[in-house]
Parts: structure tokens; C-alpha cells; sequence
């Protein structure tokens, strides 16, 4: 069976879909954690910031490279 079957949609473009609204959210509050720094140990790491970054990257990659090219 072809990676891209016709007038179907991938479930990788769904997971894709939903790495980039978690790496946004999660981006975002990064963000927001520069600005207002939590009480927590390592917060100087700004796991938030790369975390979501990184959901956002791999997202966008996902959700482009299965982007359903047809329907039926």
C-alpha cells in the first residue's frame, strides 16, 4: 500500500496537525514564562520555550509532508 493512498487521509497528518497546536501552546507559554520566571528548579532552562519549539518543528513538518493532495 503507497504512503498516500488516494481519497485517503493519512493519520500522520492529523498527529501533525496536533504537534503544531500543542508546540503553540506550549510555545506561548514559554513565552509567558520568560516574562513571569516560575518557582521551579532548572527554570532558567526555559524548557517550555524549546519544548514547544521543538512539537511546532516537527508539526509543521508532518502536517506539510502529508498534506492530503486529493479527496475523493
Amino acid at each position: 500500500m503507497s504512503e498516500h493512498s488516494e481519497g485517503h487521509i493519512s493519520i500522520w497528518f492529523f498527529n501533525g496537525v496536533l504537534l503544531t497546536i500543542y508546540g503553540v501552546l506550549i510555545f506561548a507559554a514559554g513565552l509567558y514564562g520568560l516574562k513571569e520566571p516560575p518557582k521551579v528548579v532548572l527554570a532558567e532552562l526555559h524548557a517550555g520555550v524549546w519544548w514547544g519549539a521543538f512539537l511546532l518543528i516537527i508539526g509543521i513538518f508532518y502536517t506539510y509532508h502529508f498534506w492530503p493532495k486529493k479527496f475523493a
